[in-house]
């Protein structure tokens, strides 16, 4: 059996090692390291598999997110409700913004924001909703959509671990997930679904004036050159990373089937045991990418299965350990403890299996039969 690893990026390149590698070698051959033709590209290309009107790519995931947030002109002080169990990056850019986050407890069954939860922490200074697609799963943007419009909210989707996700609605209609909303946010960070080989991101919208804006600020607020007429940042998605990404988002749907396919395995092997609840599959299973393959463990030991699965060198992870309310940058007096029963709940609970798209049956076999070994011992 092969080195099972966490990711394994080596293994996905060596299959499409000689497309990357003429791909950036192009970038080098025509010295266009900066909004070049890839970059170009590659926003038509991302627009066309999303179905949404406007990608506008960026430096990285958290730069995505903040710039989303700017481009809708929110001020000091607007409360921004997002979800407690997640990782940092979804709340520090609301700090960075001097907005004021609200965080809110998560739903047990998809550890995506409560919809309940939502719903109580508005309040006459709300001015945006973040649900997470955590994991890879689409949130419930139907219900999220009703709250926003009944109150005349933004929707800012931060779909870092979610692209090719499908979210159907109540009229059966499928969209990708992070077009819904107003605007949506992704990573390409290199172990996201669709990762690059270094940092980088992109911002998704439908409205062509919150694009317009959008553009100017990735460019240090520039239209044309030396003329600044918003406030800006440099963050912008570079050739060779766009490069990279040409040559894998073709590959994107089979890279998510992979994914589905070896959880389907995973919750095979696991489904009825007492101490464990796995991620909800459906039978088309397009609501969930797999960004992460995460059980529960209840009545048992995690951390001594955490330790158990490292003894047999199998690489695991605990996202997320600590609630987003009790991490010393986000500490505030506005949140009491019996507001985040899921979410302290789960940080005890939660840990994540190899996932990725070389996993191979052999495996995924010998991952279970070692994870039912620690609860049989």
């Amino acid at each position: 059996m092969k080195k099972i690893q966490m990711v394994d990026l080596k293994g996905q390149y060596e299959k499409i090692k000689e497309t990357v590698n003429t791909s950036i070698q192009t970038v080098l051959d025509t010295n266009t390291y900066i909004n070049g033709p890839e970059v170009h590209a590659f926003q038509k290309n991302l627009e066309t598999y999303l179905g949404v009107k406007h990608v506008i790519p960026c430096a990285n995931g958290t730069d995505a997110l903040q710039i989303a947030m700017m481009g809708l002109g929110l001020q000091p002080g607007d409360e921004v409700i997002t979800a407690d169990f997640t990782f940092a990056a979804t709340v520090e850019v609301i700090a960075l913004l001097q907005l004021t986050p609200v965080l809110v407890d998560v739903d047990l069954a998809n550890m995506n924001i409560s919809i309940e939860a939502i719903k109580k922490a508005i309040t006459p200074k709300t001015k945006a909703i973040v649900p997470v697609h955590l994991f890879g799963r689409a949130a419930n943007m139907d219900a999220i959509m009703a709250i926003a419009n009944a109150h005349n909210l933004y929707v800012i989707e931060d779909n870092a671990q979610a692209i090719g996700a499908n979210f159907t609605n109540s009229k059966g209609e499928k969209q990708k997930v992070g077009t819904i909303g107003h605007v949506g946010s992704t990573s390409f960070f290199p172990s996201k679904n669709l990762g690059c080989y270094g940092d980088g991101g992109a911002i998704f919208t439908n409205d062509d004036a919150l694009a317009h804006t959008i553009r100017g600020i990735v460019n240090h607020g520039m239209y044309v050159r030396y003329h600044h007429d918003v406030v800006g940042v440099n963050s912008r998605l570079d050739s060779v990373q766009a490069a990279v990404l040409n040559a894998k988002l073709p590959l994107l749907n089979e890279y998510n089937a992979a994914r589905q396919n070896a959880a389907r395995k995973y919750s095979k092997a696991f489904e009825a045991h007492k101490n464990i609840i796995a991620p909800m599959i459906c039978d088309v299973c397009d609501c969930h990418v797999f960004h992460q393959y995460t059980l529960r463990i209840v009545d048992g030991d995690r951390d001594g299965l955490l330790q158990h699965l490292m003894d047999h060198d199998i690489p695991c992870a605990i996202y997320y350990p600590i609630p987003l309310h009790s991490q010393k940058a986000y500490k505030d007096e506005r949140y009491k403890e019996e507001d985040f029963p899921n979410t302290n709940l789960l940080v005890k609970e939660v840990i994540s299996l190899p996932m990725h798209t070389e996993l191979d049956d052999e495996q995924i076999n010998y991952i279970s039969k070692t994870v039912l070994a620690f609860f049989n011992k």
